[in-house]
């Protein structure tokens, strides 16, 4: 199912990541398809609570967890401004979909990076 936020439809996920010739775009690619899923799960499930909404986005947090390997296998890692920007769009997520007292922390709680 499509993403029909107008919001989410319009955001550049993971511009910096594309912009910075560290990260190759095949990956970042994957990372971006992660937050799409998240978004399209999000609108299918529709979270009633910040509980609901955490456990969607620990789920896709850990498919970032996964993508390390995918990273380090072409010369990059997940480090400092990945991160930023990684925690950034799921802000930018939980805010598109009426969650603004999100904690950024909390959403990527599972993460490893």
């Amino acid at each position: 199912m499509p993403v029909v936020n107008q919001q989410v439809t319009a955001h550049p996920f993971l511009a910096a990541l594309y912009r910075d010739d560290y990260f190759p775009d095949h990956v970042v690619d994957r990372g971006r398809a992660v937050l799409l899923a998240l978004c399209e799960r999000v609108e299918a499930e529709r979270p009633a609570d910040l509980a609901a909404l955490y456990a969607l986005t620990h789920a896709a947090t850990d498919e970032f967890n996964a993508l390390q390997a995918a990273f380090e296998a072409a010369g990059s890692e997940i480090e400092t401004v990945a991160r930023e920007e990684i925690a950034r769009d799921f802000r930018f997520v939980a805010h598109a979909y009426g969650f603004p007292d999100a904690d950024v922390e909390e959403l990527i709680a599972t993460r490893d990076w």
